[in-house]
């Protein structure tokens, strides 16, 4: 298969490349700037250009068009000559999923996160399917024979705790960023968030025991959108995307709060994120080369998931374990579905949990090692690019 590539930098993109050709396929990149997601006269241009060329039998030389996320202008010259379009969305949320471009029939959408997949299907969405995230097991494992090799096959340790990811104390923190709800709203809205950061695995803002939509409706009426009429957006999806955003906040400051009190804690985010007392900021890591080593050489790392996968297992799961890496997790139905606690990872409920088994595997270290070994064993067996590749590709 001849695949055009549309490449916009993203950290996995050479695994991903990288795996196409090992399976077989021809691979060419097309880069320019897609960020506005419209579809101008140049970008239409340089994409004809390339549906144009044709091979020794006069068939259109490439098979389809791929890209990581859901780029709308692709979709719509895709759409104009009949060019199928794969892409593979691992951000959440991701909002371009709501252009009109969406439902496109040369579309084909692959999301990791189950209950997302469900709800776009049933709202008519009939492009959108489901795979979990991969990962590139050939680059992973060579890496990981070659820390060991500098220290003789043993695992040199250089942190106890390490997490590593976005605290969201920023502007992306839109629920602080709203100072005029009517006091009796933000207080129980407020209660709901204090309880969703106890409870994993259950979404509260999408139960109705809990956050009713006359909750979601007063809310709409203070929280303003622009409203350009390119994406059939659901207001409602982004409020609640908001709140989960505020608990991801509260959740994330809080659990590692606790564990710069009692272990030697590392986090590996922004420079000019808020300090956390007791937890060292080393900054950010690349995904390729520094990300692998921190979660290898980590006694224990942490994955407090984003609340807006309600359901799915974050591309952060599958990185730490194939980096043969101990991972302490919370839980998540999709987690709890492909993994095992206690022998691939361990998954933690409450946040009392977490911190109980944080305690409990960096006193286990012989427990902790093997453990690290079956998770990295069951992503190589499952969750590669090499083994999703071919049903994503599949037109």
């Amino acid at each position: 298969m001849r695949i055009l590539y549309y490449d916009w930098d993203e950290f996995n993109g050479e695994d991903c490349r990288d795996a196409m050709v090992r399976l077989g396929h021809e691979v060419e990149t097309i880069k320019m700037d897609l960020s506005s997601f419209d579809l101008t006269p140049e970008i239409e241009r340089q994409f004809k250009a390339r549906f144009d060329r044709k091979d020794e039998t006069g068939k259109g030389h490439f098979d389809l068009v791929y890209s990581f996320d859901f780029y709308p202008n692709i979709s719509e010259v895709c759409q104009k000559y009949d060019m199928p379009y794969v892409s593979w969305v691992f951000d959440c949320p991701h909002y371009t999923l709501d252009s009109h471009t969406n439902t496109n029939s040369v579309n084909h959408i692959y999301v990791f996160d189950r209950e997302l997949y469900q709800l776009m299907r049933s709202r008519g969405v009939d492009t959108i399917n489901y795979s979990p995230l991969g990962v590139n097991d050939q680059r992973l494992s060579a890496l990981c024979e070659k820390l060991d090799a500098e220290t003789d096959g043993r695992v040199s340790y250089q942190h106890d705790v390490c997490f590593l990811g976005s605290l969201y104390d920023n502007e992306f923190n839109f629920y602080d960023q709203v100072h005029y709800l009517p006091p009796e709203l933000k207080q129980y809205i407020d209660i709901v968030i204090q309880a969703q950061e106890r409870i994993y695995g259950h979404d509260l803002f999408t139960d109705e025991k809990a956050v009713t939509d006359d909750h979601i409706k007063r809310l709409g009426e203070y929280i303003r959108f622009e409203n350009t009429g390119k994406y059939e957006i659901n207001y409602d999806d982004v409020i609640r995307d908001i709140l989960r955003k505020k608990v991801t906040v509260n959740e994330r400051r809080n659990i590692l709060t606790q564990m710069g009190q009692h272990f030697d804690t590392v986090m590996y985010t922004n420079p000019d994120a808020k300090p956390i007392p007791g937890v060292a900021n080393l900054g950010i890591a690349d995904y390729t080369n520094k990300m692998p080593l921190v979660f290898h050489r980590s006694k224990v790392n942490l994955n407090i998931s984003l609340r807006c996968i309600t359901s799915g297992i974050s591309l952060r799961v599958m990185d730490v374990l194939a980096a043969g890496g101990f991972l302490v997790t919370t839980a998540s139905p999709e987690i709890e579905e492909c993994f095992t606690d206690g022998v691939d990872l361990a998954i933690a409920h409450t946040p009392e949990e977490m911190m109980a088994k944080t305690a409990y595997y960096l006193e286990h270290e012989d427990e902790r090692k093997e453990i690290a070994l079956n998770g990295q064993k069951k992503v190589f067996d499952n969750f590669t690019y090499t083994k999703l590749l071919p049903k994503v590709l599949t037109l």
